[in-house]
């Protein structure tokens, strides 16, 4: 399955943009994909997906992290016609052992007929699982025989 949550194979999903092969034709279809690099990894995409006017020179991945889920909360525009669009979501993640939630509405336009990253407003608050809760990665083990090891 694909990294970005969607029902769909990362071959059918978010590869072809990650290779250049499409682009997205939706802010969604932008956000996931994004998702998917932050994933892999995959600065490069990251950066050329970003809007000129906001986009940062590098990104670091020094810090390891374990992404372990994406949710769609909802969206405003940013279908195939529009120019502009926003996408609300929450991924969730393990870092340092601690697990989080970045939750973030990100706001998406069109430069140069191609969909962009503008920015986004940012809430980051963390989670307590207990230790007998099934383990929010989907192993289907319960945390503390898994991620909160």
């Amino acid at each position: 399955m694909c990294d970005c949550g969607s029902t769909h194979s990362y071959d059918d999903c978010c590869r072809p943009f990650l290779q250049g092969e499409k682009a997205p034709q939706t802010a969604e279809q932008l956000m996931r994909s994004r998702y998917s690099a932050y994933v892999r990894a995959d600065a490069g995409y990251l950066l050329a997906t970003w809007h000129s006017s906001t986009c940062p020179e590098n990104i670091d991945f020094s810090q390891p992290v374990k992404w372990l889920g994406l949710e769609i909360v909802g969206h405003v525009d940013g279908g195939a016609q529009d120019e502009r669009g926003e996408v609300e979501f929450k991924a969730r993640f393990f870092q340092e052992g601690v697990m989080s939630c970045l939750h973030e509405r990100s706001r998406f336009v069109r430069e140069q007929g191609q969909w962009r990253y503008l920015d986004g407003r940012v809430v980051r608050h963390n989670e307590k699982i207990g230790r007998n809760q099934a383990c929010p990665c989907g192993s289907g083990k319960k945390h503390k025989q898994c991620c909160g090891k």
